[in-house]
């Protein structure tokens, strides 16, 4: 053996020895040389011996669930991002970034460019198989689309998902367009969530008609079965008011009208978005506030017509309640 090799040897020897004598330092006491065990309840490494504390407030990385059993294990384990309706494929499919550039930042080849394309194309075709994924496909992303432009929350969009994922099964697309499908879907879920966008609303961000939106949407819920209450105006009121920048006394006396008009049976058979905007234009007059109809029109989508002639309804109605 060479004085080379017999060196390296050492050397290796004594880097091991190094190694030992450090897992040695973290599993035993300073203080007596004693056993150190770790408590996980309270995030505390101490002695076994004589009790000295060690390390404290160590990081649990463990799940903030606990499990009893195997089954109750595997039920709450979970990994990367929550499933959600609003993808077509409950978000469990995985997709290649659009950037070129490699784990470290740096900038791909041109060859490798052209490959990952590739992979693009083929992960997209993999990831919408058949027509019924398609479909969904795009229809989710349309009920996305309209659901940001009127700011409905995540859980109408959830909703709505839901809905037109139960009118697919049920074949109801035969005849009817996507697009009606899906906006017909989207408002019934915001009447559902209490947070109603009128038909006039719903067609100013829709690609379809404002006759087919109601014929779609009538059809969908008898189909499907599906328990919608009558929209109340009062749920309007909160939106109008806020962009319209009335006050909490102004919006409290809208409240009032429409409950002054309810009592006198003023609501049924009229348009419930009217008479909200009727109810914050006649508060905005009680309480002295500057709002103008066109402004209330605008904001509610209807007109100025309807608007005069409902708020003297309710002010006649809450004079005959008074």
């Amino acid at each position: 053996m060479t004085d080379t090799s017999i060196r390296q040897s050492d050397e290796s020897t004594a880097a091991e020895r190094e190694d030992e004598d450090e897992r040695s330092e973290e599993t035993r006491c300073p203080e007596c040389g004693g056993q150190l065990q770790s408590d996980e309840e309270h995030g505390e490494r101490s002695c076994v011996d004589c009790g000295l504390v060690v390390d404290t407030d160590e990081i649990d990385r463990g799940p903030e669930w606990r499990a009893f059993d195997a089954q109750e294990k595997d039920d709450k384990s979970r990994v990367g991002a929550p499933t959600t309706k609003m993808m077509h494929d409950d978000g469990l499919s995985t997709n290649i970034g659009w950037q070129d550039k490699d784990a470290y930042g740096r900038n791909l080849s041109s060859r490798q460019r052209k490959k990952m394309q590739r992979l693009r194309t083929w992960n997209e075709r993999f990831r919408t198989r058949d027509s019924k994924e398609r479909n969904l496909k795009q229809a989710l992303g349309e009920i996305d689309r309209m659901a940001s432009a009127l700011g409905l929350p995540k859980s109408v969009r959830e909703t709505a998902s839901v809905i037109y994922r139960r009118a697919l099964d049920e074949d109801l697309l035969p005849g009817r367009s996507i697009e009606g499908v899906a906006t017909a879907a989207l408002y019934a879920a915001a009447r559902q969530a209490g947070t109603p966008r009128s038909l006039d609303e719903i067609t100013t961000v829709s690609r379809v008609e404002k006759s087919e939106i109601a014929r779609t949407y009538r059809y969908v819920v008898r189909q499907l079965n599906l328990e919608i209450q009558p929209a109340d105006p009062e749920s309007y009121v909160p939106r109008f008011a806020s962009e319209l920048e009335l006050s909490d006394e102004g919006e409290r006396r809208a409240r009032e009208l429409l409950s002054a008009a309810k009592a006198e049976g003023l609501h049924s058979g009229k348009s419930p978005v009217g008479l909200a905007a009727a109810a914050v234009y006649a508060a905005s007059l009680l309480t002295n506030e500057k709002v103008t109809q066109n402004e209330v029109s605008e904001v509610a989508n209807i007109s100025e017509v309807t608007i005069r002639n409902r708020y003297h309804e309710l002010l006649e109605a809450e004079s005959g309640v008074a």
